[in-house]
């Protein structure tokens, strides 16, 4: 499928550095290797690839659940990807529980919980701290969109629901 105006995009360059940014219409990506052009990649598909104003090569695809985690932008420490799949396990999510998260921090681990739970589920958050809890939310939005199964709660989570 080809990428749309506000998609989120990963582009690799031939170090395999890569760069995570939402498309916009004649928006501009500077790197130290030149300007990317985001009309270039707009109507491409996952796989193809692009120069820049350089002529440097890149490779566009769609950012898997860990490139976005990995390059979101951050408040507070996360829990990487590699632990979220025995955290899942363990806890014994699956679709349709209803779970509670204490920390939501920046929202890293709520996206795979939300995964997991599906939307027949119901994820509930607290977070001590505002920032962290409205950066939770624009992370976990960006990537899934705001129809999903999710509350915040900006208290300690010792005071209860």
């Amino acid at each position: 499928m080809a990428f749309s105006v506000g998609d989120l995009v990963l582009v690799v360059d031939n170090k395999r550095k890569r760069y995570l940014f939402s498309l916009v219409q004649d928006g501009e990506f500077h790197t130290h290797a030149g300007i990317l052009y985001h009309n270039e990649i707009i109507e491409k598909d996952a796989g193809s690839q692009v120069k820049n104003s350089k002529d440097h090569v890149f490779i566009v695809m769609e950012p898997t659940l860990s490139d976005y985690i990995l390059k979101m932008p951050r408040g507070a420490q996360i829990i990487y990807p590699k632990d979220h799949g025995s955290i899942i396990t363990h806890a014994d999510i699956f679709p349709g529980a209803k779970v509670l998260e204490s920390g939501v921090g920046s929202g890293a681990l709520s996206i795979s919980l939300l995964r997991a739970i599906g939307p027949t589920g119901q994820l509930i958050g607290y977070d001590l701290r505002e920032d962290f809890a409205e950066q939770a939310k624009r992370n976990v939005y960006r990537y899934m969109g705001d129809d999903v199964p999710w509350k915040v709660e900006v208290k300690d989570i010792y005071d209860g629901i």
